[in-house]
């Protein structure tokens, strides 16, 4: 009997203990993002017109912080698409103290690449450190967008890594 007293108390507690483990504090701020626009490709006739002040050599991050609406801009410049494809997208995650934009294209329907300029909006961030991976559908074994900032120090900043294959670096002699 005295068993019994015992065991229905210690269930209980256990019970408690378990599902107040399975519960996470909740996130004030969930981050998540999207593409907002993209340029036309920028192939050579038509980059001609284009007042382009990044060499083709160059894959580059540019961002800018909004402390106050928690939100992060980011323009890609040059990133490297299919010449006809028929939506460009990304998911952006927080994996760790990692913003993961990963960039993809639907309905490739040309046998060419070319570069795009993307405008991305992440929001729910925090003006903390973090690093910054770009997951890239055509950059192949060069070098990777990853890069480290700190919004609490600088809310504005840039990236870049040389690019020299197809089709970047289409314009080096």
């Amino acid at each position: 009997m005295n068993t019994k007293h015992t065991t229905i108390p210690i269930i209980l507690v256990m019970g408690l203990f378990i599902i107040s483990c399975d519960k996470e504090s909740p996130d004030p701020l969930s981050l998540s993002g999207d593409m907002v626009s993209h340029s036309a490709c920028k192939n050579e006739l038509k980059s001609s017109s284009l007042d382009s002040t990044t060499p083709d050599s160059l894959s580059c991050i540019a961002y800018s912080f909004d402390k106050v609406n928690h939100k992060l801009s980011v323009q890609h410049v040059n990133a490297g698409f299919n010449c006809c494809s028929e939506s460009l997208y990304c998911d952006i995650a927080l994996h760790g103290d990692t913003i993961l934009i990963h960039e993809y294209e639907s309905a490739a329907q040309c046998h060419c690449n070319c570069l795009y300029d993307l405008d991305i909006v992440v929001t729910g961030v925090d003006a903390k450190k973090y690093n910054v991976r770009f997951i890239e559908p055509y950059a192949g074994d060069q070098e990777q967008i990853l890069f480290s900032i700190d919004l609490e120090q600088e809310q504005e900043g840039s990236f870049c890594v040389i690019r020299k294959l197809y089709p970047w670096g289409m314009n080096i002699m």
